[in-house]
């Protein structure tokens, strides 16, 4: 924002193209980043570079090489922490879903589901005779 203002462009108008208040840029300017978050900003590139690098590897074995390439000194509790934070997680770690994608709609009829006159779909949980609408199966819960 600063090279910009050099520049000549107003901050105003940086600020409103980069969505961002005035207020909390000018609060940043009165008290910038501490030496704890720019250390943790090193710890979090080299971490963040060797994931690239090797996206097989596990957050230990990140640490391991941010000690060597980089030259942080890190705790592997700290990689963790960092790793974790940002989802930066080994391709053979955790397995996913079949596809990957969020489960499909339920597979018997919903007889709950009523659209009422804006189109939208509603739950109304009476049933017009006895034994007729369940909320849950009862048959997968084993009683005594």
């Amino acid at each position: 924002m600063s090279e910009l203002a050099e520049h000549g462009i107003p901050l105003v108008v940086s600020c409103r193209v980069l969505k961002l208040a005035r207020q909390p840029y000018y609060r940043w300017l009165k008290t910038p980043a501490s030496t704890r978050e720019l250390v943790e900003a090193q710890r979090a590139n080299a971490l963040s570079g060797a994931h690239r690098d090797d996206p097989e590897f596990g957050y230990r074995l990140l640490a391991d090489e941010a000690r060597i390439e980089g030259g942080e000194a890190i705790l592997d509790r700290t990689a963790w922490r960092i790793a974790s934070a940002n989802g930066w997680v080994s391709v053979f770690g955790k397995t996913r879903g079949k596809n990957g994608k969020n489960p499909g709609p339920a597979v018997h009829d919903d007889l709950c589901v009523i659209i009422d006159e804006h189109g939208r779909e509603r739950h109304h949980f009476t049933a017009d005779r006895p034994n007729r609408l369940w909320l849950t199966d009862v048959t997968e819960h084993k009683t005594a």
